[in-house]
């Protein structure tokens, strides 16, 4: 078998816990995914290192979930008649998550899909779809979402997106000087989840806006946005006592 070269691949999700691909990881997940049911000689060869630095190797993996092992015998039943009685023979093939570690377009997919829906001439129409591209984020997360009050369910939500590598912070809103909104709580992100679709076309603060407001379960409004020369986006989210539909006209419109 010949050495590979590791394409690029996409690290795996915090819920693969503490582990982070290593080149060498790529080497070896590239042999699996061109063959299935590899032994460890077999890999060893591929990757011209010894078969002690493989087993090292393949159980980082296995302990990640991207890496299985069975018994030969189990999954190539002709080689029962190759091999000498004795300790069983294993072989190792990939996960259906360690198959979703190769590189992916999805970025180049998401500009695509966006232009279209930018195209779309009728501007009921266009409002419609990012209100339910604004849902379909939501539902994404809901069931994930906890807490009574806006502030509550702001730092649930700030939560998942911070474990989806987006900085973000919620803090209670400054009291106006004639003391309300004294019910408002602040998420503020320090990084755009969605960096080249919001330079493209600010439909999609609209629809993380929407997502923010399902969530939380009340009005929401972007009090501050990067594209208006902001240093971050502060989304503001009303209290029970202040859930009126308090959307500044200005702001982010399809």
């Amino acid at each position: 078998m010949q050495k590979v070269t590791a394409s690029p691949i996409s690290p795996p999700s915090r819920a693969a816990g503490k582990w982070t691909l290593r080149s060498s990881d790529g080497h070896l997940i590239d042999l699996l995914r061109s063959q299935a049911f590899l032994k460890i000689d077999t890999l060893a060869r591929g990757l011209g290192v010894t078969a002690t630095a493989v087993r090292q190797r393949l159980e980082r993996l296995m302990e990640a979930g991207l890496v299985s092992r069975s018994r030969a015998d189990d999954v190539l039943p002709e080689s029962h008649s190759r091999r000498p009685r004795g300790r069983p023979s294993h072989v190792y093939s990939l996960t259906e998550k360690g198959r979703r570690t190769q590189g992916d377009n999805f970025r180049d997919l998401a500009l695509v899909l966006w232009q279209e829906i930018r195209s779309v001439q009728n501007p009921e129409i266009r409002r419609g779809l990012i209100a339910r591209i604004g849902s379909a984020m939501a539902n994404q997360y809901r069931t994930a979402v906890t807490g009574d009050t806006a502030h509550e369910r702001f730092e649930s939500v700030a939560r998942l997106l911070r474990d989806r590598q987006i900085l973000c912070e919620v803090s209670p809103a400054a009291r106006s000087a004639d003391g309300g909104n004294s019910n408002l709580a602040v998420l503020t992100s320090h990084s755009c989840p969605y960096p080249e679709l919001s330079d493209l076309d600010r439909g999609i603060c609209s629809a993380e806006r929407l997502m923010l407001q399902e969530l939380v379960g009340t009005a929401v409004q972007l009090s501050e946005c990067r594209l208006d020369g902001g240093s971050c986006c502060r989304f503001t989210a009303a209290g029970a006592a202040d859930s009126q539909e308090v959307i500044p006209a200005n702001l982010c419109q399809s």
